[in-house]
């Protein structure tokens, strides 16, 4: 098995994260240092160790739901010691870890888990998994501007793919927006709509795929039911 799988799959971080650990030199197989991709390793005879901590597979899975509120962030740990995600869910044995991430001002619908299989079906791009926001932005767009959301917006060099805008309401000086994208950059949603000259003042994720926030309260996490469970699975 891929050291970044298995990294994964114990509930260390996603396959991305556990790669950029291994070229940070933070993983160690049967003693050796691994700082290169690719690297193979028997699950049942081999020792990893992450920060010099023996880690193995996750016999019990665990899927969490979280209503992130603003001033936390999606890491496990921070370095200018701000509060994380993880300080809220309370009671959890396993290790667990976010999928994706949100701004520290958004707030909204986060999963975690020690799931490494999920995580990977749920941001890989070429599942196309609907993140679904919805943004008070200043100013109302006109057509020409959603039109231009919509086809996708060059961000960072990079054209993003086609995404879903509609105007929910319509005020004198901001708009509420319905917005749904599959890729997950970095801060993606507040940056198109700065592109079409509406930033972002208030986001809030309220749906991945088909598992929705529904009435959870903010700062508020319950774990997922089969059913979402199960979808998840069968991406």
């Amino acid at each position: 098995m891929r050291l970044q799988k298995y990294m994964a799959k114990c509930g260390v971080a996603s396959r991305r994260k556990s790669e950029e650990m291994i070229v940070q030199g933070l993983v160690r197989v049967n003693g050796n240092l691994i700082t290169e991709l690719g690297t193979t390793i028997d699950p049942l005879r081999d020792i990893v160790k992450v920060n010099d901590k023996i880690i193995n597979l996750e016999s019990d899975k665990i899927y969490i739901i979280l209503n992130k509120p603003i001033g936390y962030v999606t890491t496990l740990k921070d370095e200018k010691d701000r509060k994380t995600v993880i300080d809220l869910i309370e009671g959890v044995r396993e290790r667990i870890y976010p999928i994706g991430r949100l701004d520290i001002d958004t707030t909204g619908l986060l999963l975690l888990t020690n799931d490494g299989d999920i995580t990977n079906k749920i941001t890989h791009p070429s599942n196309k998994v609907i993140k679904r926001y919805i943004a008070i932005v200043e100013g109302i767009p006109n057509k020409s501007e959603l039109e231009r959301f919509r086809r996708g917006i060059y961000i960072d060099d990079r054209k993003t793919s086609q995404a879903q805008i509609n105007i929910v309401k319509r005020y004198v000086d901001d708009s509420i927006l319905d917005i749904k994208i599959y890729e997950g950059r970095n801060r993606q949603v507040k940056k198109m709509c700065e592109a079409i000259n509406h930033p972002v003042k208030k986001l809030k994720r309220v749906s991945i795929g088909e598992i929705e926030l529904g009435g959870l309260n903010v700062g508020e996490w319950r774990y997922l039911d089969d059913n979402e469970i199960n979808y998840l699975k069968n991406l």
